[in-house]
Formats: structure tokens, C-alpha cells, sequence
């Protein structure tokens, strides 16, 4: 009733258009799905550009449009180095060098899976397994994390303060269509999607530069802004949303106890956005398996520009208007509607579990743009108090009772939401692309820009779904229990069954994390798990003969092991989430338990774990191949054959 009372019949007409024609691919998949090889990978005959764009598709989600986005809001565009690595590497290296051994391999292993590539490589049951649990456990994080960009949008667009029904709403949706349609009817809506999505982001683009007055005007404005900085990003090496952080290790001499590094937030940036999502996507087994899908290595080498293009219309227009958003906030949004009241608020900066949430004291315009009666803006008029510098709002009262206020926000700022979870307002990054979208596009393009969000999330959630539930199914009960054994068939049940349990599981995560720029985050610590987890065996696998199965088991291990030690134990964001640090360590002066065991070396607590476990995974494969026994002749014949 709320979603269809915000659109109007030439709205409600699209979306039933477009979930009419992903409808009508989804049933197409089914209808052509026959055997377990068209349900896992679309029996192996893929267009080289329905492959391209469902890996684009798949790659590309709200974590990069709403998440990244929001974090190219906050800390500028440095985050366009990692534009600069999904091209490189998530395309050029992955199609170049690896899918092509991938896809040879696979099929002369008869893979269906990514765990089952893995196993059937080493000759390890022990792997296939281990890899479908790792796969089965985590993805459910990062499907949370674009669950949550696109019920973002949705909530602050169409549904104002109904987070847990746009939720909902989002998760049935994406659910369906890999449910029925296997991988045949996610790769067909994927290419669907992949089109809306570069149409939608190319619209985005130009309006965002019409919004700032072009593109010069834009970006030295955007440059000027630079004294803008809220005050917490500038303590740890913010110098600008056209600048990349302060680097250096440690702390300057003179700087006050307590006192975060001015150090941090470039190893925030480079360490875990840059580095960590960049090369992590070499090993996600969503876009493994999209090697298994083509005939030959010749509709891999058709489908690199159609990827690479897309990579880079999508990201590149994401986090450029991202960082943007300051300079429209800042100089040219106006909000105009009814002013319903105007409160003092504690609003949340940065929510450190186990600690006090660190707040601004702030006076806040709840503002009914919609003329509903419901407050559907929040904005800043000024700090109060000792609050850091904040903006000042320019109000206005019309004649007709209405007031017109110029926040002269940055995007950070912009982004005051409450949540219902907390009871108290916060700042929160994952929502500044929706407000943006609402405040700066035309009302026609939020239904457009919906319909980005919706091919996006349904693109990647869809195929995210599709391999955890492969993952249970094919790789860890057919291997413990041999329920393949009475046919294809009830692996096909047990996968759908790995679904719903996947989708239960990121819906709840999705309700109960919100803020903290937790797309992001949650999107890095999948693609770091996976990358330190499984890379080193996936590369060495495909093309070291002498690497052997117990330095494979081993670097597996090891890469999982030092990620999830660094993540319970020394990476205060999660650590502090997760409270085991808080158990044995002492107060401080005021109290206060450490969120990290090296919380008093500078910088170690914002690491990423890729940055250790990486390394010593692909030590742990080097070391063990060594000093143990190499693979059969005969085994390796039959997986280097022709490869």
C-alpha cells in the first residue's frame, strides 16, 4: 500500500514491465533447463555476450553503485584506483589468463562448480567440501551487503521509514528467479539487467554533471571543498575528496594519546577497498563458474571488451558521482516542503560496539517534501555545543507557509537517516546515493534508477544465491552423503533448499547491520576471504603441475585460518562487532575495553587481513609442494591435457 501510493500509473506500468520480461526469462531458463549440467551451467553453450554482461552483472551489484558509491561520497576518488583494478584485473587478467586454462580444465574435469574444479584438480574431496562451506557460511554477508544497497534506495525513495518492508520486498523479489530458472535464467535476466544497468548509470553520469554545473565546474568545486572535511575523516588523513589520504605508518611525534593516526584512513582505502576487493575478485566463485559456461576460449577473447566496457561505465560512473554528490549538497541542493518540526539530536558519527557511540550534537529540519503529512527529509541545520565543524542551513519561509532550506551539506553530513535498530539517528554512508538520486534526478528517473538497482541486486543476488546453493548441494552433501547418487534430481532440491536457508540467512543479516558504510565492508571481508582462501590453489592449480595436494589443503587452510584470526581478534571495526577481544582484555582509565589486541600499534587494526593472509597462503603452497609427494603423471595428463 505505502510502495504503490508513492508511484504513479506510468511508474507502477514500468516496474510491471520489467518484472514481466525478468518474469518471462526466469520461466525460458526453466523451460530449457533439462538436465543438472543446464542447472549448474546452462549446459555449457553460453553467447559470449550474455556471458560478458551476466559477469558484469554479477560483479557489479548495489555494494558498487550504493556501498562503493557511498564510501567515493566520504573519502573522494582515490576509490577510482579501484576502477582501475576491476578492469585490470576483475577483466583483462581474469579473462586472459585465467579463463581460458578455467574453462579447459573444467570441462575436461567435467566441474560443475568452483569447489568442484578445485577438488577435482587436487584430487581431494577434503577440498570441494571445505570450499563449499567456506562459500555456503559467507556469502550470506556479502548477498546481506547487496541486499541492503538496494533496500536503501528503495526505503529512502519510495518507502520513507519502512527499512523492513522494502527489505522484504527485495529479497522475495531477487529470490524467484534463480529458484525456478538455474543458472540458464539468472544468465538471461543477468544480460537484461547488464543492459538497464549501463543505461541507467550513463543517465546518472550526465544528469550528476548537469547538476554541478558541467564538468569543470564540477570537479573545482568538488577541489575547493577541501576545508569541508568532517572533522573525525580529517584525523585519519582525509585531505580532500580530489586527494588521495595521508600515507605514512605509525604516528607523527607530538600527536595526543588516544589520538587516531592521521595514517589510517589510507590504509582504510588501499588496503581494504582498493586491494582487497580488486584482486579478491580473481577468486569468487560466482565468476569462476562463468568461464565454465562458454564453448570455447574464442568467446572469452569476444566477451573482454563487452566486460571491460561495462566494468567501467558502472563503477567509474559510481564512484565519480559519488564524490560529486559533496559538491550538489554543498552548493546546489534546495529542499522545499512543509517544516514539521526541528529537534536536538545526538547523531551518531561512528558506532564502535562495546564502546559509547561517538556522537555530534546536532539540530535537525524534518521536512514533508511529499505533502503527506510524514516527514520524508531530515537535514542538519547547524551543530550545537562543541560539535565539530558543521554545516549551516540557509532557511527560508515562503508564502504559502512552506519553508526552502539550502543545507550546504557535504554527502556525509547529508546522510542523517534513524534507525530503528539503534532507537537514535546516525549518519549513514550506504545512504547517500539514494539521497542524492531523490533529491538531485527528476522524479521519472528514481523509477529508472530503481529499476538500476533492481537489475543490479537481482543480477548478482541471483547467481550469489545460485552458487551457495550449488555450493551445499553439489559440494558438500553430495560429497559427505552421495545424494547424487539417485540422480539429478534431488541435487536440484537439495540446491534450491541451499538457497532459502542462504536467503534467511542475508535477510537477517541485512535487518540488523545498517550504517558504518557496511556495504563495503561486508563486500571486502567475502572477496578477502575468498581471495586468501582460494587464489593461491586456483592459480597454481592452473598452471603448476607440481603443485601438490597437501600444499593446496594447506594454503586453504592457512588463508582461511589467518583471515578469520585477523578478523576475530586485530581489525577493530569487525573485532569490535564480533566482542571476543573485549572478554580478556583490561579496561583503560575511562573504563573501556581494547576492540583490537594491537590496539595500541597505530594502523595494525585497520589492515586488511588480505594483506597478511594472502602472502602467507601462497607461502604455505610454495613451502608444502616441496617437501611432499607430486600428483600421478596420469592425474595430471587428464588435467593438463590440451590446457
Amino acid at each position: 500500500m505505502v510502495l504503490a501510493e508513492s508511484f504513479g500509473p506510468l511508474e507502477i506500468i514500468l516496474i510491471m514491465l520489467y518484472m514481466g520480461a525478468c518474469a518471462y526469462l526466469g520461466w525460458l531458463g526453466y523451460r530449457h533447463t533439462k538436465t543438472t549440467s543446464d542447472y549448474l551451467l546452462a549446459g555449457r553453450e553460453v553467447h559470449p555476450f550474455i556471458m560478458a554482461m551476466s559477469y558484469g552483472a554479477t560483479f557489479i551489484s548495489t555494494s558498487a553503485i550504493v556501498g562503493f558509491g557511498g564510501v567515493a561520497a566520504m573519502f573522494g576518488m582515490s576509490l577510482l584506483w579501484l576502477t582501475f583494478l576491476n578492469i585490470f584485473v576483475g577483466v583483462f587478467i581474469a579473462f586472459v589468463f585465467l579463463g581460458g586454462r578455467t574453462r579447459r580444465m573444467g570441462h575436461r574435469l567435467d566441474a560443475h562448480t568452483f569447489p568442484e574444479l578445485l577438488g577435482r584438480r587436487f584430487d581431494s574431496k577434503f577440498i570441494q567440501v571445505f570450499a563449499g562451506l567456506v562459500i555456503f557460511l559467507f556469502m550470506p554477508i556479502y548477498a546481506a551487503a547487496v541486499l541492503i544497497g538496494g533496500t536503501e534506495f528503495l526505503s529512502t525513495a519510495f518507502m520513507p521509514n519502512n527499512y523492513a518492508l522494502a527489505l522484504m520486498i527485495f529479497a522475495v523479489l531477487t529470490a524467484i528467479y534463480v529458484f525456478y530458472g538455474g543458472l540458464k535464467g539468472v544468465l538471461y535476466t543477468d544480460a537484461l539487467q547488464g543492459t538497464i544497468m549501463v543505461v541507467g548509470m550513463l543517465v546518472l553520469l550526465i544528469w550528476a554533471y548537469v547538476s554541478v554545473g558541467g564538468i569543470v565546474q564540477g570537479h573545482n568545486s568538488l577541489s575547493s571543498m577541501k576545508d569541508q572535511v568532517f572533522a573525525g575523516h580529517r584525523a585519519i588523513g582525509h585531505q580532500g575528496w580530489t586527494a588521495m589520504p595521508q600515507f605514512g605508518w605509525g604516528k607523527p611525534e607530538g600527536l595526543a594519546a588516544g589520538a587516531p593516526s592521521p595514517y589510517d584512513l589510507w590504509w582504510i582505502v588501499v588496503s581494504t577497498i582498493i586491494l582487497g576487493v580488486g584482486i579478491g575478485v580473481l577468486a569468487q566463485p560466482q565468476l569462476v563458474v562463468r568461464f565454465l559456461t562458454v564453448k570455447s576460449s574464442k568467446e572469452l577473447n569476444r566477451a573482454l571488451a563487452v566486460g571491460g566496457t561495462f566494468i567501467l561505465t558502472m563503477v567509474g560512473v559510481a564512484y565519480v558521482v559519488g564524490a560529486l554528490s559533496n559538491a550538489y549538497f554543498y552548493s546546489y541542493e534546495t529542499v522545499t516542503g512543509k517544516l514539521l518540526s526541528s529537534t536536538r539530536e545526538e547523531v551518531i558519527t561512528k558506532d564502535d560496539p562495546g564502546r559509547k557511540p561517538k556522537t555530534v550534537l546536532c539540530q535537525l529540519l524534518h521536512i514533508d517534501t511529499n505533502e503527506d503529512g510524514v516527514a520524508d527529509t531530515h537535514v542538519v541545520a547547524k551543530g550545537l555545543a562543541a560539535a565539530p565543524k558543521m554545516p549551516v542551513a540557509v532557511i527560508r519561509q515562503l508564502p504559502d507557509g512552506r519553508v526552502q532550506v539550502k543545507p550546504h551539506s557535504t554527502s556525509f553530513t547529508r546522510s542523517v537517516v534513524y534507525d530503528r535498530q539503534l532507537k537514535a539517528w546516525i549518519f549513514n554512508p550506504d545512504s547517500i546515493i539514494p539521497t542524492f538520486i531523490t533529491s538531485a534526478m527528476p522524479r521519472w528517473f528514481k523509477v529508472v534508477f530503481l529499476l538500476t538497482l533492481l537489475s543490479a541486486a537481482m543480477s548478482t543476488m541471483s547467481s550469489q544465491y545460485h552458487t551457495l546453493g550449488t555450493a551445499m548441494g553439489r559440494d558438500v552433501c553430495e560429497q559427505l552423503f552421495g545424494a547424487g547418487r539417485s540422480g539429478g534430481h534431488r541435487t536440484v532440491h537439495i540446491v534450491r533448499m541451499g538457497i532459502l536457508a542462504g536467503l534467511v540467512l542475508a535477510v537477517t543479516i541485512a535487518y540488523y547491520t545498517r550504517g558504518g558504510y557496511f556495504i563495503a565492508r561486508a563486500t571486502a571481508i567475502f572477496f578477502g576471504l575468498c581471495c586468501s582462501t582460494f587464489l593461491p590453489s586456483f592459480i597454481g592449480g592452473l598452471y603448476f603441475r607440481w603443485l601438490t595436494k597437501p600444499a593446496a589443503i594447506t594454503s586453504m587452510i592457512v588463508g582461511f585460518a589467518v583471515t578469520a584470526f585477523w578478523i576475530v581478534f586485530v581489525k577493530s571495526a569487525e573485532a569490535g562487532s564480533i566482542g571476543i577481544v573485549r572478554w580478556f582484555t583490561s579496561p583503560d582509565a575511562n573504563g573501556v575495553r581494547a576492540n583490537s589486541i594491537l590496539a595500541g600499534y597505530p594502523n595494525w587494526p585497520v589492515v586488511d587481513p588480505v594483506m597478511i593472509a594472502l602472502p602467507l597462503s601462497a607461502l604455505a603452497a610454495l613451502v608444502v609442494s616441496r617437501f611432499t609427494q607430486p600428483p600421478s603423471g596420469q592425474h595430471l595428463e587428464r588435467c593438463f591435457e590440451m590446457v
